[in-house]
Parts: C-alpha cells; structure tokens; sequence
C-alpha cells in the first residue's frame, strides 16, 4: 500500500503597504526546491501569472500582449483596467528579473499613469530558489493623490486583498504544479519598507 507523501510546509512571504506619497508597495514570494535554480526564469513566472490571472478570474481578466505592450482587458473589450510595457529581462550577479512598467488603464490615476512597476524575480537562496512578484510606486484610482480614510478602506477591502489572494495562490500553485504535491502554506508578514498596512 502506497504511503500517502506528506505535505511541505512552505512560507509565503507578504508585505502590502501605502507609503507616503500615496503609492503602493507590494511583495510576495517563496522559495523553491534548490533543483529549479537556473531552470525556472523570471519569464517562465511571467507566462505562468497570465495563464493563473485568466483562470482565476474565469476570464473576467484577460492579459492581451502585443509587441512590447500588456493589457489586463476586462473580457473581450478593447477596456485595459491595467497597461504595461515590458521590457527585456535582466540579471545581476545572484538575481533575474523581469518588469512591466505601469503605462495606464481604467486603475490606475491617470496623473500618475507612467508610474509603477510590476516585477518577476528569481533569485538562488541558501535554501533554494527564491521567487518574488512585487508591485512598486503603483498609484491605484481609488485611492487618490490624498487618500481619505474612506478610499483607504475601499482600496483595503478590495484591490489589495484581491492582489494578495491572486499572489498568494499563484505562489503556492506554482509550488503545486513544479512538485506534483499541495503545500501547507504559512503567509508570514514581512517589513521591508514602511508605510500603512493596506
């Protein structure tokens, strides 16, 4: 009788925060077996959080890329709720990355339109590999350039625990589908930059 594999017990990572200039900060990640080191990239992240985005949503979101452009369009209309441009990877000496710079969309304020990052990173760990999504300088609509406190709990309540439930799952479902086995996650708060807790 084949014994039943034991689930690992892996830490995702977390910190979502509005930081003074009324951007967003956000950043996930886990680390992976030492065996995908040098075998997953930060593009072979970013085709896996398309293809995760469409399902999640049941197609509601649909990323569209054409040339060096991504939209997240909202069904099969010509509405991006977020536009990026993307750019070709890039590594340093223990890290690779892969950006899309916010361009637009119906989310996003249109003063601050040319603003924030959206970033795929892989990078080697004593432990592993670690992979991390993290958003920066992001100026969501609902909030505002002067967030009132009820914009705050808006944007709370919605945008930001819907982008941590996205990243949250993905994390752990790329863990799933690499080992063939569902991990027992622990999301674990990190600090890495100060600012309001969103």
């Amino acid at each position: 009788m084949l014994e039943k594999r034991r689930k690992p017990r892996k830490k995702i990572g977390l910190q979502q925060v509005l930081l003074q200039d009324s951007s967003v900060f956000s950043i996930q990640w886990i680390v992976l077996p030492p065996a995908y080191i040098g075998q997953l990239t930060p593009n072979d992240l970013l085709s896996r959080y398309f293809h995760y985005i469409r399902m999640f949503t049941m197609s509601l979101i649909r990323p569209y890329q054409a040339h060096d452009t991504v939209e997240f369009r909202l069904l099969n209309t010509g509405i991006s709720l977020i536009s990026f441009t993307s750019h070709p990877p890039t590594s340093s000496e223990n890290s690779e990355t892969a950006t899309l710079s916010i361009s637009g969309g119906f989310l996003v304020q249109k003063d601050n339109c040319s603003r924030g990052e959206l970033s795929f990173i892989s990078k080697p760990v004593p432990s592993g590999l670690k992979i991390v999504l993290q958003l920066s300088n992001y100026c969501p609509m609902l909030l505002g350039t002067k967030p009132s406190r009820l914009r705050k709990i808006i944007y709370r309540i919605t945008q930001a625990y819907i982008h941590k439930i996205v990243t949250v799952r993905f994390l752990a479902k790329t863990y799933y589908e690499l080992e063939g086995v569902r991990p027992s996650i622990k999301v674990v708060k990190a600090r890495i930059k100060k600012g309001e807790t969103t």
